[in-house]
This record gives C-alpha cells, sequence and structure tokens, in this order.
C-alpha cells in the first residue's frame, strides 16, 4: 500500500503517529511524544476513546481463553469462564494520564455518546462496566493468534453438538422405551378386561341370568343376610346380659 511508503521517508513520524491511532494506545504515544507530531486537545482524546476500547478488548479476550467442557453423567453442562469487562478507575487515569475522577467520567461519557462503547459508570466500586465496544485493526502478526482462537472455538462447538446429539439419541431411546411400555399395559388392561367379561358371561350363562345382573348379586350381598347377622348379635347380646344377672345373683 501507499501508506507503507511513508514507512521510510521523511513523514516516517506521521506513519508512526497513523499506526498509534490504528493499534496503539495513549500510552504508547506519550512514549515517543520527543519523535512524533503533536496532537490537539480533540485528537488526544479520540486515542484515549481508542485506548478504552484497546483495554475492554484485552479483558474478552481473557474471557474467551478459558473455555471449560464437563460432562457429568447422563447430563451435559458446557460451563464457560466469563470475567466481567471491569476496568478499575486507577488503570484507566494511569494509561490515560487523567488529573482525577472527574476528567475520566467526562472522557467515557463522551465515548458512550460517540458510540464508540457502551456501559456504566460504577462509583461506588471505581471502575467502568464495559457491555460493547467498537474492533479496532488488526495487525498481521496477531492473525496467528486469532485463527488459533477460533479453531479453540470450532473444536470447542464440535464437542458440544457431540454432547447435544448423544443427548437427543438417548431421549428418543427413553421415548421409545416408555412408549412400548405403554402398548404393553394397554394391552395388558384390554385382555384383563375381556378375560373378566368373557368369565362373567359365562357364570350368568350356568345360573340363566343377565350378565350385568350376576355381577350386581357379586357386588351386594344376598337378601337376609344383614337380617341374620344382626338377629346373631342381639342373641349375643341377650345371652351375654342373661350370665351377668346370673353372676350378680350368685355373689
Amino acid at each position: 500500500p501507499v501508506s507503507l511508503q511513508l514507512a521510510d521517508s521523511e513523514f516516517s513520524p506521521v506513519f508512526r503517529l497513523l499506526t498509534i491511532f490504528a493499534y496503539g494506545t495513549y500510552a504508547d504515544y506519550l512514549a515517543e511524544a520527543a519523535n512524533l507530531p503533536p496532537l490537539t486537545e480533540a485528537q488526544k482524546n479520540k486515542l484515549r476513546h481508542l485506548s478504552v476500547v484497546t483495554l475492554a478488548a484485552k479483558i474478552k479476550v481473557a474471557a474467551l481463553f478459558f473455555p471449560k467442557f464437563s460432562f457429568q453423567w447422563d447430563s451435559l453442562m458446557l460451563v464457560t469462564i466469563m470475567f466481567p469487562q471491569c476496568i478499575p478507575y486507577s488503570v484507566l487515569l494511569e494509561q490515560l494520564q487523567l488529573k482525577n475522577v472527574r476528567q475520566l467520567e467526562d472522557l467515557v461519557i463522551e465515548a458512550v455518546y460517540a458510540d464508540v462503547l457502551r456501559g456504566s459508570l460504577d462509583q461506588r466500586n471505581q471502575r467502568l462496566e464495559v457491555d460493547y465496544s467498537i474492533g479496532r485493526d488488526i495487525r498481521r502478526e496477531e492473525l496467528s493468534t486469532i485463527t488459533r482462537t477460533l479453531q479453540e472455538w470450532c473444536q470447542g462447538c464440535e464437542v458440544v453438538l457431540s454432547g447435544i446429539e448423544e443427548q437427543v439419541s438417548r431421549a428418543n431411546q427413553h421415548k421409545e422405551q416408555q412408549l412400548a411400555l405403554k402398548q404393553q399395559i394397554e394391552s395388558e388392561v384390554a385382555n384383563l378386561k375381556k378375560t373378566i367379561k368373557v368369565t362373567t358371561a359365562a357364570a350368568a350363562a350356568a345360573t340363566s341370568q343377565d350378565p350385568e345382573q350376576h355381577l350386581t348379586e357379586l357386588r351386594e350381598p344376598a337378601p337376609g343376610t344383614n337380617q341374620r347377622q344382626a338377629s346373631k348379635k342381639t342373641s349375643k347380646a341377650k345371652g351375654l346380659r342373661g350370665s351377668a344377672k346370673i353372676w350378680s345373683k350368685s355373689n
């Protein structure tokens, strides 16, 4: 590219400043400020915004490098360790070279309104919580790291997909077993009903009665049974009273 030709020309300081705005931070500019063109206050704030984006991106990458897959018994559980994207005020003040918290918070509010990042200021815990930030340019030497990270992510997805397919297969087998058991129970109940019906019909035919009437007679006691049981209880009670009178006379 034409811009690369500036690296070996008299405009090399400008090219270096361009690379800092593309990849670097405000701390990088301060380290080489003596050999770089001066920046206006607006340019400094722009570079500070990009520096906050870089700090937030480092936290995201740290969270991406620690996936953990755990398979426990018959359940599939994916556990990913995610670190909160929180940047302490002390780090921001040092990296952005700001004098006080008020300047830092004003700078962050400007970045939010410029849609450079989204987040919230946690004044109680003195930190910036970043929910979203724009992307920055990528150096060529970082491509291998990105490729390796994406490969690891793909491998993790394959492991999860394999586990899910296994769980789906087990669920389908369990479903088939339950359906077969249900059909077996329904078949046994139907056969039992048929057997009871045939037995009842045969017994009714032997006594020349209607099958339904025969079932009713089997369920209900025969007439006079309750009366006989009541008379037995009455006579037994009378006998007990009589024996009690004889015992009292003898005393």
